[in-house]
């Protein structure tokens, strides 16, 4: 009787579709922060458990807004588990919540353009991306923030909106008026 091994063939081929795919992140350059620097991890959340791979979860992180001295935002997503999450090969979801407010007295640093990129990061590994985008309400001098994440082919309807007024911090700093650093 012949002895099978068809183990050892599911190994190899695992083991060979494994550093394929990690070759093939390798050469699939990220797409880094375009206004921002990277978000500082706040904390996860398992929400589903796995048993033989990694949960999926809610992440929460906080971004300060390069353009925009004394304003930070915090905004939780979910993070798929699984084999494919873990390699990064999952498409993530679109929700995705946001806060924003002022940690400090605000100072423009230049002039911004109404809807322009705060921050931006992939979603998936090639269709989906996370965009964080800025405005400023200019008759009530309020900062107005909104969170969305677009698709190559059909974009998402799934967003959120915070705003932050402008507004003194502490009894000396003046207050700047948003509107006089937009560019229409």
């Amino acid at each position: 009787m012949p002895v099978r091994r068809p183990a050892a063939r599911f190994i190899t081929w695992r083991a060979f579709a494994l550093a394929a795919m990690t070759a093939l992140m390798a050469l699939v350059p990220g797409v880094p922060a375009q206004a921002a620097d990277e978000p500082d991890l706040i904390f996860r959340r398992s929400t589903v458990f796995k048993l033989l791979s990694p949960n999926d979860k809610l992440a929460t992180y906080a971004l300060d807004d390069p353009q925009v001295e004394g304003v930070a935002c915090h905004f939780t997503v979910p993070e798929k588990g699984g084999f494919k999450g873990w390699l990064g090969l999952a498409e993530e979801v679109s929700d995705v919540s946001l806060a924003c407010r002022q940690v400090g007295p605000i100072k423009f640093k230049g002039k911004f353009e109404q809807g322009e990129d705060m921050f931006r990061q992939r979603r998936s590994l090639f269709f989906k991306k996370l965009q964080i985008v800025r405005g400023c309400d200019t008759k009530r001098n309020v900062l107005v923030y909104m969170v969305y994440s677009d698709r190559l082919i059909d974009g998402s309807p799934k967003n959120s909106t915070s705003t932050v007024p402008v507004m003194p911090w502490g009894s000396t700093a003046p207050v700047e008026k948003c509107a006089e650093f937009v560019t229409n």
